[in-house]
This record gives C-alpha cells, structure tokens and sequence, in this order.
C-alpha cells in the first residue's frame, strides 16, 4: 500500500510564499511516486493537530522554512507525536538554522569560517561593533538570506532596520569574491555551483526572482577549491548529523580561500532551487529527490508514547 504523506507547506516564518510556490511542484513529484498527498497549509497549529489525528499520514513532507519550520520547532512536535517527516532532526535543525552556534562547530572541525561577533541588535545599535569594515551584519536565526546587510562605511549603518531590538545579530567580516554552494545527498557532495547574481550578493531577490542569478554547474574552479568545497559540505552535514540532503554556502577568493558562509538543513524545492538542479546534474531526477526524503522519514519517539496522537504503529523512529 502506498504511503500517505502529509505535505505541510506555508507556516509563519517570512519564507511563508517560498514554501507555499514549491508545495505545488513537490505535491505533484510525490503523486507521480504513487504516493498519497494530503496537503496542508500551517495557519493555525492547533489545526494541525486534528488534521494529523484524522489523516493520520504515515510521513509528514516538511515543506516549511525559515523559523518554526528548518529550526527544530516542528521537528520537535513531530518527535513528540511520533510521527516521521522528511529532512534533518531537532538538533541537526536548531544547530544549522543558529548561524553564530554552526560557525563555532564549523571552526571547530577545520572548516574555514569568517571572523565576527554575535550581539543584540540593541547592544550592536549602542556600541557598534569590533569587527572593522566592510561588514555583513544579519540575523543568528533566519533563512533565506532574510535581513542581511554589507555595512562598508559609517552611513550604510543608516539601511540597517530590524523592529525588534532584542534580536540577536552576527556581524562577521565581509568576504569578497565569488558565490558558491554543494549539496550533500545522503552524506556525499558531488559538484559545486557558482551563482552569479545582479545583485550584490545572492539575496531573497536573487533566490527566487526568475534571472536574477545566473548557475554554473558545474563551477569553473581550480580542482583543489571544489574539492575543498565539497569535503568543508560533507564536513558539516555529518557533524551535525543532518538526513538526506542539506546544502552549505560558501564565498571563495584566492585570498582567502573557501569560506563556510552557512548550511541549510532544508533547502528550496523551488524551481528556481540549486539542490534539484544539483541532483539531476548526478542522475537524480526532481520526483526521485522527493521520494527519497520520504523514503529516508524518521522520528525520535517520545519515551511515553502514550502521549501520542493516534498515529499508526511501526513508524520509523530514529
């Protein structure tokens, strides 16, 4: 019997539209698998509850991003519910989405990262920053390259606008050169893209505006730089553990070499999106991608799985 999987798409994050134009595409690579897709649209979480107790989905797609969805938050209420769903769990999700966090680990692990610092907004406001110019400043937590700035002088801190002061902010050194980004499938990074964005740099814009960017797959690089990308790629997807695919961003001048810029635990799935471009480079075809997240849905199961919702039994639990 085929499964039935749940495709929970929208939410509450500022990615809300991103993920509402790949639910169609994704829905429709499920179906032609066999599978069968109920698809729900996050409005109301309480909503989501009655409509997983009655659908009961043997696998929930998430097809959410940015907060609440690729940060651990609905990760963990899925745990909770002992219900599988498709991309990384709780703490491949929270590590990879908290920027400051992931470049300490990346450091950690030989992968080349830019200096900075993380402050409030309202401390960075108040005392400015230690980290000299050119500067990006952006948010710990968010996706999509959502409210990043390149700060070169003392009136282009005028651009920078967040409503909440309290919010946490990473102000790293501006790293020159060219955009890169690899893919990782299943713990293996095969071919790196370069993005040649009108824009400044590859921002919510470039990413989901129709030729803004232009992709170069693969990438004219020296062999050793894409052999760099690709090991700093495998070095992150399997430390934090991440399931299936992920995809890790990089800026590489001969200067400084290749330089993490940050990992996606849940890449787009847009059409416009560099991971299905990536797969099909290497054989693997829009539908299949998609039916291998599913195939590859786990779960942590609560201790307690009376506390579940009516979920069927035997579900894959990692």
């Amino acid at each position: 019997m085929a499964k039935k999987v749940l495709l929970l798409y929208g939410g509450f994050s500022a990615e809300r539209e991103v993920s509402i134009s790949s639910a169609d595409d994704i829905a429709k690579a499920l179906k032609s698998n066999g599978y069968t897709v109920i698809e729900h649209d996050l409005t109301d979480t309480w909503h989501l509850l009655d409509v997983l107790r009655s659908e009961k989905p043997d696998v929930v797609y998430n097809g959410l991003y940015g907060n609440w969805g690729e940060d651990g938050e609905i990760q963990g209420l899925l745990d909770m519910l002992g219900i599988p769903y498709t991309h990384s769990g709780v703490n491949a999700s929270a590590i990879g989405m908290n920027k400051h966090l992931c470049k300490l680990i990346a450091a950690y692990n030989g992968v080349k990262v830019a200096q900075g610092e993380k402050k409030t907004y309202a401390e960075y406001k108040k005392h400015g920053t230690k980290v000299p110019y050119p500067y990006v400043i952006k948010p710990v937590a968010d996706g999509s390259s959502v409210g990043v700035f390149i700060i070169r002088n003392a009136a282009d801190t005028a651009q920078i606008s967040y409503p909440d002061e309290s919010l946490e902010v990473l102000i790293e050194q501006y790293i020159a050169g060219r955009e890169l980004t690899v893919a990782c499938f299943e713990g293996k990074a095969y071919v790196v893209t370069e993005l040649k964005a009108k824009n400044e740099f590859y921002d919510y814009e470039a990413k989901y505006t129709a030729g803004f960017t232009q992709h170069i797959l693969p990438a004219e690089l020296p062999d050793d730089v894409a052999a760099t990308c690709c090991r700093y790629t495998e070095i992150m997807h399997n430390t934090l553990g991440c399931r299936t695919v992920s995809r890790c961003d990089f800026r590489y001048n001969p200067t400084d070499g290749v330089v993490l810029l940050e990992i996606n635990t849940n890449p787009g799935m847009t059409s416009l999106s560099l991971v299905p471009e990536q797969a099909k480079y290497i054989g693997i075809s829009y539908a299949d991608l998609c039916a291998r997240l599913v195939e590859n849905a786990a779960c942590r199961c609560p201790e307690n799985q009376g506390i579940a919702i009516d979920t069927k039994k035997n579900v894959n639990c990692a």
